[in-house]
């Protein structure tokens, strides 16, 4: 990997990781240099040692090296041999310190996958030859690339969601009333009692009876005219396709390209609890999300699981039909219906749930973490159980913040995979299933730091089954009776799932 800035001579030349045969791994120039000029000098590095004596540093005729080794690599740097040597190493020191951060082990593999990472983290470090005078913290920030313009924009789809779901409100309740006008004016409706009553908690299975509405017309907007002209403003989003670009181009050149883990994470989690292949016209989605926060030592502070069933009908001669909802929820959920009336396709929630309990034993998956003090710096027990045998959670992630600036954990005994996040200070532990054969785990490691430095821990998971047993039993005909073809999914996932 090479990548050169154009700029006039000045003290340093180059900063290269290499092996200790002097083949290059990732190079950064900050002058105009050839790749084969490049290679020959990282090449004739090893030659010019002297294995007798223990310098950080090498000269030729017109450059100097200086050096230090990374277990089996070397961190070079190439400079002038009219630079100033303790600047020199000072720089190596901080050069040195950037690759742990981000490579988990210091071999040829891991820095291939991580060079761009590397490459952005060395260019803080030095412009136009000179040293930028920044510490590790600082680079980390720079090389996050915050932007402004990114947070604007969240901030402004998020108060449009809020405004959205207060004008879905809005209009539940006006269906409300004209629900409750045509049971005054004598007309059959069905009624069932909202959150905070028990008129539906205790009942074992209920009928929802819906009939359809006529769909809005769509408004027709005129399209929007566009400037002509080339736009110079800032576009979030476009380095993705740049550097995929620039990643094609160096494979068509004869580079060997390693694909980071994270995007192949990315792309498998993608296709987790993916809508099921054949939707009928009638399609129910059962929908849960938990909130849960409990106390290091123990204690569910508190615990909320909210529940959906979201029906969409696309075909017009299903409009009016009988739903059986079977609900077997032991734990105490209240249950509210939505007016009858739908349109056709759109989603629209005909039944929800709300669970609010502090009640230990309702705690799904329970998350114990014992760090204690050893004299190298802290020694760290992390335990799961799955208490609710009748779920299947996949894809668990176990996120365990740890202190910065004390370099990669030495992991023991582990149950499942870990992987450390050396920018972000974490340490993820990845479960794919956890059920009844798989109940309990544990995560074993040691690392510099304070028993406080490890929480809050953070919990994520998916799962196909829902926590409050409550399903879509059959869909009839209002007339006739007679049974509707339909599809559903089922999802349950986290909204917030953390140990403090």
């Amino acid at each position: 990997m090479f990548l050169t800035s154009l700029k006039s001579l000045q003290v340093l030349l180059a900063a290269a990781v290499c092996t200790k045969a002097g083949k290059a791994i990732v190079s950064r120039q900050f002058v105009e240099m050839t790749r084969t000029r490049v290679e020959g000098l990282l090449a004739a590095f090893p030659k010019l040692m002297n294995t007798g004596k223990q310098h950080t540093f090498v000269e030729t005729e017109s450059v100097r090296y200086v050096y230090q080794p990374l277990e089996k690599l070397y961190m070079v740097l190439i400079t002038t041999k009219n630079s100033n040597i303790l600047e020199d190493l000072e720089t190596l020191r901080l050069f040195s310190r950037v690759i742990p951060e981000y490579c988990r082990v210091l071999e040829e593999s891991e820095i291939s996958e991580h060079c761009f990472d590397i490459i952005f983290a060395f260019d803080e470090i030095v412009a136009l030859g000179y040293r930028e005078n920044v510490n590790l913290a600082q680079i980390r920030t720079f090389t996050e690339m915050d932007s402004h313009e990114e947070k604007v924009f969240r901030a402004v789809r998020e108060t449009q969601e809020r405004e959205a779901k207060a004008e879905m409100k809005r209009k539940a309740k006006e269906l409300q009333r004209a629900r409750q006008d045509a049971e005054r004016a004598g007309k059959k409706s069905p009624g069932f009692g909202g959150f905070g009553s028990s008129g539906m908690s205790s009942v074992t299975s209920a009928t929802i009876i819906t009939d359809t509405i006529e769909p809005e017309k769509p408004k027709v907007t005129p399209a929007s005219v566009r400037p002509s002209g080339s736009s110079k403003a800032l576009k979030l989003g476009v380095k993705g396709k740049e550097v995929d670009n620039f990643v094609d181009k160096l494979k068509s050149e004869g580079e060997n390209i390693i694909i980071s883990s994270a995007g192949r994470k990315a792309s498998e989690a993608s296709k987790v609890l993916q809508p099921p292949v054949n939707i009928e016209s009638v399609h129910l989605r059962v929908e849960e999300k938990i909130s849960l926060t409990c106390g290091r030592d123990g204690g569910l502070q508190n615990m909320e699981v909210l529940g959906m069933i979201t029906l969409k009908v696309t075909d017009e001669k299903n409009g009016r039909i009988s739903i059986l909802i079977n609900n077997n929820d032991k734990k105490g959920a209240q249950l509210q219906t939505h007016p009858h009336a739908f349109p056709l396709n759109s989603d629209l929630g005909v039944l929800k749930w709300r669970l609010q309990s502090t009640d230990e034993s309702l705690i799904p998956l329970t998350i114990n973490c014992w760090p204690s003090e050893s004299g190298s710096g802290c020694d760290v027990n992390i335990e799961y159980e799955l208490q609710d045998e009748g779920l299947e959670l996949n894809d668990v992630v176990i996120t365990i913040p740890l202190p910065s600036g004390v370099g990669a954990p030495v992991v023991g005994d582990l149950d499942g995979q870990y992987n450390h996040d050396s920018r972000k200070n974490i340490l993820e532990w990845s479960l794919p299933v956890i059920d009844e054969k798989n109940k309990s785990g544990s995560l074993e490691f040691s690392i510099d730091g304070k028993p406080n430095d490890f929480f809050p821990i953070h919990v994520s998971f998916v799962s196909k089954r829902n926590f409050c047993d409550i399903q879509v039993a059959k869909v009839t005909y209002i007339e006739g009776g007679s049974p509707v073809k339909f599809s559903s999914e089922t999802s349950f996932v986290v909204d917030k799932y953390e140990i403090l």
